[in-house]
This record gives structure tokens, sequence and C-alpha cells, in this order.
């Protein structure tokens, strides 16, 4: 569907801005929370862009380019609030108690604005004349697209935000019962493999959020987990734990000393896991980067090349661009990008002040500023391209903090390492990890900008009032990331923190897998005490993974592919959290396959991603209420039933009832569609 170009179509206005920066704090306190959860966050432009065509839709005078800069400013929360995978570290490490609020909105404001400053070159080489699909971005302009144009399209738009409110009802009742105790919260298996203290089983939490996020990073990525897991539980726990016990002269009887000798087969493959397994996924994502990166230098550079040479070109009055390739002019992006060292700069410096390391400052914040220039370009260009190439969802943030820890640890370690004192090495851990935050936020930001620009090609953008919008988001987010992550800290706490004393909350303290993870390899990298060979066969593993995919997609002239990240992230989260995004992504094949046989099985598939959107907004905000309920009552039992029932009776209830909501909604969208369909004959 082409939509006829406007001359000046209405696109920044005062409701549009506010509708968008009202959804952006919403969405961004779901997003840290899930984050902290289970280590992933997901895209919102989707929801956005459906929230603003049901709502803009009642005024006479909205364009589909004023609902784009909705949905843009909107989509800052799914990606700002990445930035939960490396903050949580200074508090595990022991250096922060508490987040303090200018500090963290200062390295989520500085780095957005970078983010989109640093892509701004690359939309011509990796949007415009690009055939990455870009699947988020692409799907939030059908819905746009779709509920501005026809008349069936409001009809969808209203079948649209009914399909997230009900998801979004479905999936935070689902997450009380879980709290409340009457569901079981996870669903594991654990069991011995050999007479030689192998181990291995399986685990899934029940959670409707992570079942959404497997439908919208798809079959191919959930194909790849599911790969993982098995390199993961088929292979390397059974392997390690065998190992393990013959090597170190481990306790070979642990399962039979232990109380409860399933509880110990869990306890001790989730060590070997957690110990071990992980630092080889983290080589393998690691690897997925480098790669990436390699394949990036030309396409940056061309990039760079195209956006200079327009500019002279309009200059010069050579040439008459239409609108939608009128970017921001490249100085006033340098310009931005220059000012912007200043205010880091000083953040860095206040960071450091008062601290064991203020007699470094000078030296510190030189590097921590060039580290930030240089790597955050590399680190944006990576992301913008695996968003184009498989979804802003699924791009490789944990390779890319991975890779910027170890970086800025290894400049920061060879500046300190002859300063001795009290704390001296924790303080250069914690200044490694606040550098590494800002450079994740130019990533993440990057990343989300051209997954706008794609949605803004499709329908007729400009793309520097899209990259205005995109900034406005990013300081709307900016001022929930700490608030929601104090609130949440001081309920839940992160695992490992040495400073704090857990009410018993149900779930227990969050995970943080990512921060946990960044905050050991800046420990080892800054102490000399990296799982060097963990990492290396991570790193090996990966290159094999990369050729594997690679040829591949050869083979089936790019039909097939086996993404390495999908893999890496698999190996290196806990199985809890990837296989039912595993279930996701099947469940959504499924789904998709059974409406391809319907006329409108085009918009069944728009109302399928829907569901799924809403499946991860109504767990995750019922969290964060449920965050703020305890906090205020300090009562973690505050919803806890007096008698829940038996653990195997609530795994089949988890169960039972999870198949009802996704089954019975994935109908629902199907029938919607008949009904939608029938209006238009």
């Amino acid at each position: 569907m082409n939509l006829p170009a406007t001359a000046h179509p209405k696109e920044i206005t005062v409701r549009g801005v506010i509708l968008g920066i009202l959804i952006t704090l919403i969405f961004t306190a779901a997003q840290v929370y899930l984050g902290l959860k289970v280590g992933l966050t997901f895209a919102t432009s989707i929801p956005a862009a459906v929230i603003s065509m049901a709502l803009l839709r009642f005024a006479k005078t909205a364009t589909i380019q004023e609902n784009n800069i909705v949905q843009t400013i909107a989509s800052a929360a799914g990606t700002l609030a990445s930035v939960i995978f490396v903050l949580p570290g200074l508090i595990i490490i022991g250096w922060w108690r508490e987040v303090p609020f200018f500090i963290t909105f200062g390295a989520c404001a500085i780095g957005g604005v970078l983010g989109v400053m640093y892509t701004m070159p690359l939309r011509r080489a990796l949007v415009s004349q690009s055939t990455l699909p870009y699947p988020e971005g692409v799907a939030a302009a059908e819905v746009l697209r779709v509920g501005t144009t026809s008349r069936e399209g409001a009809a969808e738009g209203s079948a649209g935000l009914m399909a997230i409110l009900l998801a979004s009802a479905a999936s935070a009742l689902y997450a009380a019962g879980a709290a409340s105790k009457v569901l079981a919260g996870e669903i594991s298996t654990y069991f011995k493999v050999n007479s030689s203290g192998g181990v291995s089983g399986m685990a899934g939490s029940s959670s409707l959020a992570l079942i959404g996020a497997g439908h919208l990073m798809g079959i191919t990525v959930g194909i790849a987990m599911f790969f993982g897991l098995f390199l993961t539980w088929g292979v390397g726990v059974p392997i390690l734990s065998t190992w393990t016990i013959e090597w170190a002269g481990l306790v070979p009887h642990l399962v039979a000393a232990h109380p409860d000798p399933a509880v110990a087969v869990g306890e001790y493959a989730e060590g070997i896991r957690s110990s071990q397994i992980r630092f080889i996924g983290a080589g393998v994502i690691g690897m997925a980067a480098i790669w990436t990166i390699g394949k990036l230098i030309l396409p940056v550079w061309g990039g760079l090349m195209s956006a200079l040479e327009a500019g002279r070109a309009r200059k010069a009055g050579d040439v008459d661009l239409p609108r939608s390739e009128h970017d921001l002019p490249v100085w006033i992006v340098g310009l931005v990008i220059m000012l912007s060292m200043v205010p880091a700069g000083w953040l860095l410096f206040a960071f450091l002040s008062g601290g064991p390391l203020s007699q470094l400052a000078l030296p510190l914040v030189i590097a921590g500023v060039l580290y930030i220039l240089v790597a955050g370009l590399l680190a944006a260009a990576v992301c913008g391209y695996m968003a184009g190439l498989i979804g802003s969802s699924n791009s490789p943030v944990s390779g890319i903090a991975i890779l910027a820890v170890l970086g800025a640890a290894v400049i920061i370690g060879m500046i300190g390492y002859k300063f001795t004192g009290p704390n001296v090495e924790t303080a250069l851990i914690a200044f490694t990890l606040m550098v590494t935050t800002v450079v994740l936020a130019v990533a993440v930001i990057g990343n989300d900008n051209l997954q706008d620009l794609k949605t803004g090609q499709l329908v007729d953008a400009t793309p520097w009032k899209q990259q205005v919008g995109l900034i406005i988001g990013v300081l709307a987010g900016a001022c929930v990331v700490p608030v929601a992550l104090n609130l949440l800290n001081n309920v839940w706490g992160f695992a490992g923190d040495p400073n704090f004393h857990a009410i018993d909350v149900a779930g227990g303290t969050l995970n943080a897998p990512q921060a946990t993870l960044i905050s050991t390899l800046a420990k080892g990298a800054i102490g000399g005490k990296l799982p060097l060979g963990l990492l290396s066969i991570g790193l090996v593993v990966g290159a094999i993974l990369v050729a594997l995919d690679e040829g591949l997609r050869i083979a089936s002239k790019g039909r097939f592919s086996l993404p390495p990240l999908g893999v890496g992230l698999a190996i290196y989260l806990p199985a809890g959290v990837t296989s039912p995004v595993v279930v996701g992504a099947v469940a959504g094949w499924l789904f998709i396959k059974l409406v391809s046989k319907l006329r409108t099985h085009d918009i069944a598939e728009r109302l399928g991603v829907l569901v799924a959107s809403g499946f991860i907004v109504g767990e995750s905000l019922f969290n964060v209420f449920y965050a703020g309920l305890i906090a205020g009552t300090r009562n973690p039992g505050i919803i806890t039933v007096p008698h829940p029932p038996s653990e195997h009776l609530g795994m089949w209830l988890a169960l039972g009832l999870a198949a009802i909501i996704v089954v019975g909604l994935y109908l629902w969208s199907g029938d919607q569609a008949k009904k939608i369909g029938d209006t238009m004959h």
C-alpha cells in the first residue's frame, strides 16, 4: 500500500509529543523490570503505534506522520531501558547502595543523544539503500498505514487496541497468580546423567511475557535459542559437571548428602551453568558482535560519504531532495557530538569526585570521553545493522556490552594499575561500568533510531523530525530509569549485592543476569582474573557458528539462517528465561501457519503481534506495581494466598492456564481478522 506524498504534513504536534511521552514513561518502567528479571527487553514501537492510531483517529487533523512521531518518541522506552544491563553492576559490586538520579539520568541522556547523532550518517546506507528487513520497523509502518488510510483500518485499530488490553490484563493476572503462589513461578526438572556426577535438566519460568517475546523474535531466533539450549544442557552442563567433580575434587556425594536430592541436582547444575557455561556464551556473543563490526566498516563509511555529498548538493542548490530525505545537517550532527563530550566529561568527573581515584580524575576522564566517542560510534553501527537484520528486540546488546566493558576495563586498568589504596580496584571497576553504561546507551538508541527511520521511510516521514522526536523520548525515558531502578532495588534487590538485606519477596532477588555478567567481566579484567579459557572456548564456538550461519545463508540463498547471537544468548542466560522464549517462537510460528489460509491473514498476523506485545506489557507493569505495593507496605506476602497449592499442582495449573490464555487469544485474533475481512466485502 503506497501512501500519497504530502508536501507539508503535520508531524511534530503538542498532543503527539505529550502522548508519546506518556507512553514512554509507562513502557520504560515496564522494560526496567523485565530486563532485570529475565535479561530481555522488547521493542515498544508496535504497541505505541497501535495506541497512537487508536487514540488520534478521533482527531480529524491527525496524520500518519503525526502517529509516526508518537511511536518514535515512545520507542525510546524499548531501548533506553537496556542500560540496566550494566547499571545494577554498580550495586552488585557494592559501590552504590541506591541509584543516584542525576548521574543515571545524565548517562542515559548523553548516550541517547549521541546514539541519534551517530546513526544519522547510516540512514542512507542501512535504510534507504538497503535490503535489510527491519521486521519491527516494517510492522509498525503497516499498523500506521492500515489504521490511517482505510475504512477497515479503523476496525483493525479498535481490534488492535483491544488485543493489547486483553493480553495485558491476562498477563497481569497470570503474573499475579505466580506472585500469590497459586501458580508455580517456575516449572523445572533436573537429573543425574551418569554415575560420575554429571547432571542436566530443564526449566521454564511461568511467564507470558517471555512467550510474547518469543513470538516477536520469530522462529529463526527461536531455533537458534533451542540449539543454544541443547549445547548447554545436552552437552556443556553434563560434560563440565562430570569433569568439575573429577578436576576440582568437589564432593562427589553432594546429591546423596543433601536433604532433598532433587534440589541438590538443580543447584549443582545451575552452579555449573552460572560459573562456567555462561562465560562460554559470553565468548559466543562477543564473536558474533566482532563479526558484525567487520561487515559494517564499508556501509558506515559509505553512509557518511553519502550524507556529506547530499548536504553539499542541497547547499549548492544542485539537487532538490524530497522531504523524506532531509536529515539533520551534518554540521549540526558534528557540533552536537562535540558539545556532548562536555557534559560527558563532567559526568565522569562527578562520578570520581571525592573517591579513591580523585588524583587520577583527569587522565581517567580524558580516556573515558575518548572511549565514549570512538566505541560509541562502533557500537551504534553494529546495533543499527542488527536491528535491520533481526529487529530491535533481538539486537546484540549483550554482546556489545561485553565488548565495551572489556575494552574500557583494559584502558582504565592500564591507567590505574600502579595506583594503590583502599577500594581502588573497586573504584576502577565502578568507573569502567559507568563508561560502559554511556556507550551502551549510545548503542541501543542508535539501534532504535534506524528502526524508526525505516518506519518513517515507509510512511513518508521527515527524518530530521523523527530524530528530534527520538531525542524527546530519550529525555523522558532517562527520567524514569533511575526511579524505577531504585524502587526495584529497594524491594527485591539484586543477586550478589553485599549491602542488601532482602525481605522475603515472592520470586527472590532480581537476577539482573547481564549486569551480573558484565560486572564479573569488569572485575576479572581489572583484577587480572578473567576466565580466559572459557571465553576462548566461546570465541571458537562463536567462530564455528558464524561460519555455519554464513554457509547456511549461502546454501539456502538467504532463506535459512542460524543467528550466532541467538545461540549465544541461550548459552549464557538461564534455561528458565530462554525456554519460554523458544515456546513463544514456536507458538507464534504455528499461529502464522494456521491463519495463513485466511483471506485476511495479514490482519490476523498483526493482531498476533499485538497480543504478544500485550503479554509483555501486562506482566511487566504488574510487577512494577507489585514492587511499589511491597515498598509501601513492607509486606512481601501482601498478595500471597494463605494455603497455596502444592508445587506439583502449581506447575500443572501454570501450564494449563498459560495454554488456555495463549491459544484463546490467538483464536480470538483469527476470529477478529475474519470479522474485519467481512466488512471489506
